[in-house]
């Protein structure tokens, strides 16, 4: 195998193969952010839905329904942010483990070899991963806790305020829902892609392939499920951008 170092022996597959993972996470990212027209994402739809949600806190005189679903936004939150923590505990476990794990690959048909350099760089990657996801989870649920301010603040139906007032306000709240459940959607990507990012850890070619399995399944989750094809039937205004 061609070392790139003395210590880390990366071959030009391996390159290969993390660049494809990179280039992978960040295009389904964009992907699922901007397209339009048919393409439009599930996240969008539901994005939209949430603005509606938002209109429809304006007309009701209780809001105790509107504080419960945020409140349940932000309990699935702080669930996968302490989730990612204990998988980062079992990454910095795995690396202290180097010598006997890489025994067990060396026995294996299909694994590559591998040096304990190399090993640690990419569990030291595998981390990073982890670390994004809670840092993205961590702040979804600020948001959301922001979020839950911003409905408090919603002028109540039958108040001074006028529509104007309250639309804006409810707009605000809105945006501040999309943001978190954005920065969401982005820690529960990253746990996908760490479940891709394991194939690296057999050989490049399984990282490549693990790659393109996650995509093709978060792309059809997004882009051609019955979940979407049910929301589009039933309202197929959501086809539109959503207001900013």
């Amino acid at each position: 195998m061609t070392s790139l170092t003395s210590d880390a022996a990366f071959s030009h597959l391996d390159l290969a193969a993390l660049i494809v993972f990179i280039l992978a996470w960040f295009g389904y990212g964009l992907s699922v952010g901007r397209l339009r027209g048919r393409l439009v994402s599930l996240t969008q739809i539901m994005n939209a839905q949430r603005e509606v949600w938002a209109r429809q806190m304006i007309v009701r005189d209780n809001r105790v329904v509107d504080t419960t679903i945020n409140a349940s936004l932000q309990n699935g939150t702080a669930f996968f942010a302490s989730t990612s923590l204990i998988a980062l505990g079992g990454v910095l476990t795995l690396s202290r483990s180097s010598d006997d794990v890489l025994t067990l690959f060396q026995t294996l048909p299909f694994g590559a070899v591998t040096t304990r350099t190399t090993w640690e760089i990419k569990v030291a990657g595998l981390a990073v991963v982890f670390v994004y996801a809670f840092f993205k989870f961590a702040w979804a649920y600020r948001l959301f806790n922001y979020g839950a301010i911003l409905i408090g603040a919603v002028p109540p139906k039958g108040s001074a305020a006028s529509e104007a007032d309250m639309l804006r306000s409810a707009r605000r709240a809105a945006a501040m829902n999309i943001a978190a459940g954005s920065h969401f959607a982005r820690g529960q990507r990253a746990f996908f892609f760490a479940l891709a990012y394991l194939g690296w850890f057999v050989s490049p070619i399984i990282l490549m392939l693990t790659t393109t399995a996650v995509v093709l399944v978060m792309w059809r989750r997004q882009f051609a499920s019955e979940i979407r094809s049910a929301l589009l039937s039933e309202d197929p205004l959501t086809l539109r951008e959503p207001d900013r």
